[in-house]
């Protein structure tokens, strides 16, 4: 009954109650907003950036959340060989025009130019003011090395006074990468992710145990369906889990998935 009441929230915020403890005013500190969050898992068709970035603005669309997480490397599928993006590349228009009229703050993932010609693996925010580059992944997988450079330090997102710690993939798997994060004083640690079919209860074990273990809410947007560098069979079941690691929200593991819950 969990899951029903929580995909309940996203079609209709305004008829659910609040998520989480007490309300702030019972304990004596100043009211905040709750935050709407949703995590996507859009079908991806491999380097097609255009195509992407318009599954992308319907997952947006649909989810109506001020904050759209999506899986890792999203926008071009997870083929460590695809052309890095740009902030300005015009293909990410339509994301961007979603983005304006929602009045969300996509988190897409993207390879993007860094410096001595490697690129990174990287979280592109978007929102109706345009696209900047939010973190670029720190704990790089082997095949992942031999291309693409690691980034230099963990990153925060503020959205509506919500710290948002960024992380890719096997981020989520080093204890350190977590710590580093949560020190930064997050509310919420909010990944993409690639992951295989059988590695299903082994993502859902880490969300819940480094939630409880950081008092933070925790949202994974997990890529389903197939994509490159022998992901045939991909995890699915992105969700959002609360502080005290109980399941808030999950989808299933098929592609096209959206779903969201208020952090209150």
């Amino acid at each position: 009954m969990r899951h029903q009441r929580f995909l309940f929230v996203s079609e209709n915020r305004s008829q659910c109650g609040r998520i989480g403890g007490p309300p702030a005013s019972e304990l004596g500190v100043p009211m905040r907003a709750a935050l709407h969050v949703a995590v996507a898992q859009p079908l991806c068709v491999p380097y097609d950036v255009t195509q992407n970035a318009v599954a992308h603005a319907a997952a947006v669309r649909a989810a109506a959340a001020r904050v759209v997480v999506f899986p890792e490397l999203s926008l071009t599928g997870y083929e460590l060989g695809a052309p890095a993006l740009t902030a300005s590349d015009p293909r990410l228009c339509p994301l961007a025009e979603a983005c304006a009229e929602t009045g969300s703050v996509a988190l897409a993932g993207a390879p993007v130019p860094g410096e001595g010609g490697r690129p990174h693996i990287a979280v592109l925010a978007v929102d109706g003011a345009g696209i900047s580059v939010a973190y670029r992944k720190l704990w790089l997988g082997d095949a992942e090395a031999g291309r693409f450079a690691p980034g230099d330090k963990p990153a925060v997102l503020e959205v509506d006074g919500w710290r948002l710690g960024l992380a890719i993939c096997k981020d989520v798997s080093v204890p350190q990468h977590q710590v580093d994060t949560a020190a930064l004083g997050v509310d919420a640690y909010v990944a993409g992710t690639v992951m295989s079919a059988d590695e299903r209860d082994l993502q859902d074990e880490r969300a819940s145990r480094m939630a409880a273990q950081h008092g933070m809410w925790v949202a994974i947007a997990s890529f389903a369906g197939a994509t490159g560098e022998g992901y045939s069979d991909c995890a699915g079941r992105s969700g959002i889990w609360l502080p005290d690691g109980t399941l808030a929200v999950q989808a299933g593991t098929e592609p096209g998935a959206v779903v969201s819950a208020l952090l209150g």
